[in-house]
């Protein structure tokens, strides 16, 4: 896995775009909308609306991600 963010293309509520992220990350959020059953591009589409002004939505994704896998954390202690 490369440490260095790749462009992936999602498209939001009809619009693509890309996001820039690193491989683990961008995993790791396809596995959690394939375990809430979601498609990626909903997913993302309810991240970037939620997301402040000041957040960019590969970040929103990346700090997304990091709350969920801190919550099945907390669910395994």
């Amino acid at each position: 896995m490369n440490g260095r963010p790749r462009k992936h293309s999602l498209t939001l509520r009809g619009h693509r775009t890309s996001v820039s992220l690193e491989d683990p990350f961008w995993l790791a959020f396809r596995q959690i909308a394939a375990k809430n059953r979601r498609p990626i591009n909903e997913l993302a589409a309810e991240i970037d609306e939620i997301r402040g002004a000041d957040c960019g939505l590969a970040s929103a994704i990346r700090l997304f991600v990091l709350r969920e896998l801190q919550a099945q954390l907390a669910d395994h202690t």
